[in-house]
């Protein structure tokens, strides 16, 4: 991997729009879910590079903690977060009604994504300005991707495009153990998997 390290801690992103139209929150800080599609959580953060920064948007779904889309761009206008719900979205499996729950940065408050989110058929919920314990499962997912990746500063970008993808697709999707109440230690794509048995009905 192409890092250096850089002690500086990443600020936040989160800004509200002038004329922002709010949603409310569905997921009153339970980030559980009995399905996969059910409720997903996003967030965004920014990558530093010695060319410039780079901002990461995600999607996670609550029930197997599997990130199922994330977007990587020069820019955090909402078309970023709208890619990374596209992807989601384009994994199958989103229920009608699927719960989207972010921060109320302007991002996320924009017309772009709410009607991104109306489009795909899900309801959009979003936690209290500048409280971080309201979209906390998104908050520390990156907290957990930059303790495993480091504090870094990369140098050209493609190279922190490439750590994020290996981090993402290999490294926590397809290897990361965590406990599930039901399925025991397996990694979130098994959990995706096994929860989807499941949940297919009998011949």
């Amino acid at each position: 991997m192409h890092r250096r390290d850089h002690p500086a801690p990443t600020p936040g992103l989160t800004r509200q729009a002038r004329r922002a139209v709010f949603a409310a929150d569905l997921i009153g800080r339970d980030f559980t879910a009995a399905r996969p599609g059910m409720r997903l959580v996003g967030d965004m953060t920014q990558l530093v590079t010695l060319e410039r920064k780079l901002y990461l948007a995600t999607c996670i779904d609550l029930a197997t903690r599997q990130v199922i889309g994330w977007a990587v761009a020069g820019h955090h206008r909402a078309e970023l977060p709208v890619t990374a719900l596209r992807m989601a979205a384009g994994c199958g499996g989103l229920e009608d009604g699927c719960i989207m729950h972010t921060d109320r940065g302007s991002e996320y408050t924009s017309d772009e994504f709410r009607t991104e989110v109306r489009k795909l058929g899900m309801r959009q919920s979003m936690g209290r300005v500048g409280s971080c314990y309201d979209n906390a499962a998104a908050e520390s997912w990156f907290a957990v991707l930059k303790a495993e990746i480091g504090a870094t500063v990369w140098a050209p970008r493609e190279a922190a495009r490439a750590d994020v993808f290996y981090y993402i697709e290999v490294e926590y999707n397809r290897s990361r153990l965590r406990r599930h109440p039901e399925c025991g230690y397996v990694t979130p794509l098994e959990t995706r998997t096994l929860l989807r048995q499941d949940l297919t009905p009998a011949a």
